[in-house]
């Protein structure tokens, strides 16, 4: 898949199981796992890191195979969900990271372009959070490329 506003491919990333039922050679069941995903959260991990734990230290290849449902929706339930989603957040990290970045160097116009792709990132997911009730619809994402011009 192309990247969103470039020309170029973007990372590759691991590929999903091919199939989605619970593979023969999966020895948890439900009642260990949710205990778990639920220690992998209390410990600090974010949903990403606890799919990458339960499949690399685990065995698991695809928690919604086993119980049914996904990491976040499990979290959720335990009240341990993030009230920022993950994909969210990571591109609010790096929009602080970037104009971090351009106080030290006003000059750097390609990363001023990039802030820009950022930003605009923030503001289309934002709106699609708070379009499904996940985000507040109060919530605004306030820009930080104002202090950098």
């Amino acid at each position: 898949m192309a990247k969103l506003f470039t020309r170029r491919r973007g990372r590759s990333g691991s590929t999903r199981p091919v199939s989605k039922k619970l593979p023969s050679w999966c020895k948890y069941r439900e009642e260990e796992v949710e205990p778990i995903i639920v220690n992998l959260s209390k410990q600090g991990n974010s949903q990403s890191s606890i799919g990458s734990t339960l499949r690399d230290k685990y065995g698991i290849p695809l928690t919604k195979s086993i119980t049914g449902e996904k990491i976040g929706k499990m979290l959720s339930k335990a009240k341990l969900a993030p009230d920022i989603p993950e994909d969210l957040r990571v591109l609010l990290d790096k929009a602080v990271a970037l104009a971090k970045h351009l106080q030290r160097n006003r000059q750097d116009y390609v990363n001023k372009h990039a802030l820009a792709l950022v930003e605009s990132k923030v503001h289309r997911l934002g709106n699609y959070y708070k379009s499904r009730g996940v985000l507040p619809a109060d919530w605004k994402y306030k820009p930080v490329s104002a202090s950098v011009d």
